[in-house]
């Protein structure tokens, strides 16, 4: 592969004019570089990245050796950003900015060593990228193109076979040259790695089907995985439990074994959990029981025991010896759906005070593309707002009906730059408007009311699931409402789910005497 590219050489061994091309020059740039901004610094990074990119006689070792150094720099700006990307509460204009600058610059590197491993020659002359980079430059292309796919999962797609292509032409490239399996160490990052590992690390991560978290367990799933790396198995041999498979070779995402290849070609690889499946149920039951997360175990921080549990579930049951199929059929069909967003306007509807459809609410026209017992499908235009997320509390009336249901946003994927894809869960056909006062207040009357959300249908016998604002649910605290005349207590039962803008419950209801 790399052999028709290898007599380029030539070209690299001119001079440049490039400043980054003297050493001097760049070790002033990057003494510059701003270390309290890291707005600033990856924006200041990323222009040097570029302006490489358009220079055709800049010699290829010094290339290579310049680029490393720009990547080893911005690492630590790009860990920060991204832990300010995980905070719950930002905007739309915050969270795109800090999802371009990150996304942007991960891009640009991708390109950046694409053009190094073009640049290798078998037997280098002066200026010429020796082939004895391969290992570390390959990681480093892996790396960094798996950092687009992460941050592209963060959006939710679309999925691009493309990336997979240029994955693929990665490891081949290591292959070819048979360092595929050798272990190195990157500076600034714990333990070794190979181009194999790298790549596996890629085709776990895809296969563990993300679109149904938040980012910050995204970000999670991708460590967790990194965690039990070693126990998936993964090669050129299928194995009769193999689950995944893919080509280095075709611009396609890797595909559940139950798309069989077409045939059998040299340039397929496959996966199977093996022991890492009952690695991470271990863990997960350690968790369940209240242990604490093992040290080895490294996360990079302290995350809740509730969020570690949630995405343990999922990554055991998506990367299990059989992924989960369909709860429920699915009935195509093509029909508008009303949609609101939020818990404020759910409790206007839910009210019965302002008729069916109230005036000056912020109604969302979807298409729903399909229905099963558990929810629908539906297709979006574009994005309505900020609140689009997994995790996102909705009313929807299906059109020309009377009625309104409860959903929660499950899955949210953009299948092209147009349109977006959500899968909804239906938690409740019938559902009520109520104002709940804390039964500890001092007095009834003068404590402040809570707009809940009284779901009737789905309930344990004596229980409701109720929907309250966020940050509300105390298990030592009970609820008082009243409703025609009668008050009723609603003792705490359980924290059904917690999300950014609501909260799901149980309590045990009964009429106060």
């Amino acid at each position: 592969m790399l052999n028709k590219v290898a007599n380029l050489g030539g070209l690299f061994a001119q001079k440049t004019d490039h400043p980054l091309a003297n050493s001097h020059e760049l070790k002033k740039v990057l003494s510059e570089i701003p270390r309290d901004n890291a707005f600033k610094a990856l924006d200041e990074l990323a222009g040097w990245l570029e302006s490489l990119a358009g220079v055709d006689d800049f010699p290829a070792d010094r290339r290579y050796d310049v680029i490393q150094q720009l990547d080893e720099a911005a690492q630590a700006h790009l860990k920060r950003l991204s832990r300010e990307y995980f905070q719950t509460r930002l905007s739309r204009s915050e969270e795109q900015r800090l999802w371009s600058i990150n996304y942007g610059f991960w891009t640009l590197l991708a390109a950046a060593y694409e053009r190094c491993l073009l640049a290798i020659a078998d037997k280098p002359r002066p200026g010429e990228l020796a082939r004895s980079v391969l290992p570390v430059l390959s990681i480093r292309l892996i790396v960094a193109l798996r950092q687009i796919l992460k941050w592209e999962q963060f959006h939710y797609g679309p999925s691009r076979g493309e990336l997979w292509r240029r994955l693929g032409f990665a490891l081949l490239a290591a292959e070819e040259a048979g360092l595929a399996n050798r272990v190195v160490s990157l500076p600034g990052k714990s333990g070794m790695t190979s181009a194999d590992l790298e790549y596996e690390k890629a085709m776990v991560f895809q296969a563990a089907s993300l679109d149904s978290l938040l980012p910050l367990e995204i970000e999670l799933a991708e460590r967790l995985i990194a965690h039990f790396l070693p126990g998936f198995v993964f090669g050129a041999h299928v194995h009769i439990d193999s689950v995944y498979w893919s080509d280095l070779v075709l611009a396609q995402p890797p595909l559940r074994l139950a798309q069989m290849p077409a045939q059998a070609v040299p340039s397929q690889r496959f996966l199977k959990p093996g022991p890492a499946h009952e690695a991470m149920i271990a863990l997960l039951g350690v968790l369940e029981r209240g242990g604490d997360m093992p040290p080895e175990v490294d996360l990079g921080g302290q995350y809740p025991p509730k969020l570690l549990v949630r995405v343990l579930h999922h990554l055991t049951a998506y990367l299990a010896p059989i992924p989960p199929q369909r709860q429920y059929d699915r009935h195509r069909v093509m029909h508008r759906m009303s949609v609101l967003n939020g818990l404020v306007n759910a409790f206007v509807v839910f009210s019965g005070e302002f008729g069916g459809r109230p005036a000056g609410l912020p109604v969302e026209s979807w298409v729903v593309e399909n229905v099963s017992r558990g929810g629908f499908g539906a297709v979006l235009g574009n994005v309505p707002g900020e609140w689009l997320k997994v995790g996102a509390l909705i009313a929807m009336q299906p059109e020309g009906g009377e009625n309104w249901l409860v959903g929660v946003i499950r899955r949210y994927r953009r299948a092209t730059e147009s349109e977006s894809r959500v899968g909804i869960q239906a938690i409740a056909r019938q559902a009520v408007s109520v104002e709940l006062k804390v039964r500890t207040a001092s007095s009834y009357a003068s404590a402040a009311s809570i707009p809940a959300l009284m779901l009737l249908d789905g309930n344990e016998p004596d229980e409701v699931r109720v929907i309250l604002p966020p940050s509300t649910f105390d298990i030592r605290e009970g609820m008082e409402y009243a409703s025609e005349g009668k008050r009723y207590v609603l003792t705490p039962v359980a924290l059904v789910e917690q999300a950014g803008d609501f909260e799901l419950v149980r309590y045990r209801q009964s009429v106060l005497g």
